[in-house]
């Protein structure tokens, strides 16, 4: 496919805001993946060409985060298994069911899920992380390998899932929660590139360029959950389960 200057400046601003958005709450593909389809790329290349920004986005978050500390790699590594076999396990669940029965059970599930950021006692900013005990471990690979089905299944929003998820069940900072979903999601983009790479569905200049904007957002966005714990990462959690509530009810009346 042939690359116009209409593709990169549609592309690099959208996927410049999606890093800064997905770096603090999660859901960066709500708006990358768009931004790409604007651009006039077919679904395919899309999601291929977007994997391929996101990576060094999420890179970008994930090296800031574990340069000061916030990354457990006790935590990390058996949580990056657990969301890779449930993802193939969602991804194999897709084939039996329905997706717009996922679709059904997300829409009902979001209300449920924004109760919980609003509740002051669950979805809060701690001072400190809790000791990795036998309850944190268990919480931490649970909700990883739950989450990891649902985004091998649908996948929109699985993110922000798993920081509210680190937070509510393991007990972790915010901060904490979004360094452990970015180790996961970096994993889940690596993969996900080399599977489009090798097929030939990808646009890798506009992959790049559109990726450096999206380090610059990752940057920012990360640097303002170091300084200023919950008080960016809750509005904007609840601005993405109400992006992907409106994409997923949008998908089902066929006008997405």
């Amino acid at each position: 496919m042939e690359l116009t200057p209409r593709m990169f400046l549609i592309a690099c601003p959208l996927v410049f805001l999606a890093g800064f958005l997905d770096s603090i709450a999660g859901g960066g593909g709500l708006i990358s993946l768009p931004a790409y389809l604007v651009a006039g790329l077919p679904s395919h290349l899309a999601i291929g060409t977007n994997k391929l920004s996101s990576v060094f986005g999420t890179l970008t978050s994930t090296a800031r985060f574990a340069k000061n500390g916030l990354i457990n790699w006790k935590i990390a590594v058996p949580t990056v298994f657990a969301t890779l076999i449930g993802a193939y396990i969602g991804a194999n669940l897709n084939l039996l069911v329905s997706e717009k029965a996922i679709r059904i059970m997300v829409i009902v599930i979001i209300p449920l899920v924004a109760a919980v950021v609003f509740n002051k006692k669950l979805f809060v900013d701690r001072e400190k992380d809790p000791p990795v005990d036998k309850k944190v471990y268990i919480a931490a690979v649970i909700s990883a390998f739950v989450i990891g089905g649902y985004d091998g299944f649908y996948g929109p929003g699985a993110g922000t899932f798993l920081i509210i998820a680190f937070n509510v069940f393991a007990k972790m900072k915010i901060s904490s929660s979004n360094a452990q979903a970015k180790v996961i999601n970096l994993t889940s983009n690596i993969v996900s590139v080399v599977v489009f790479l090798m097929n030939g569905q990808m646009l890798v200049p506009l992959g790049l360029a559109a990726g450096c904007a999206n380090i610059i957002g990752n940057y920012l966005g990360s640097g303002l959950v170091l300084h200023k714990g919950a008080k960016y990462v809750k509005p904007l959690t609840i601005v993405v389960l109400s992006i992907l509530l409106i994409r997923i009810v949008l998908e089902m009346t066929g006008i997405l």
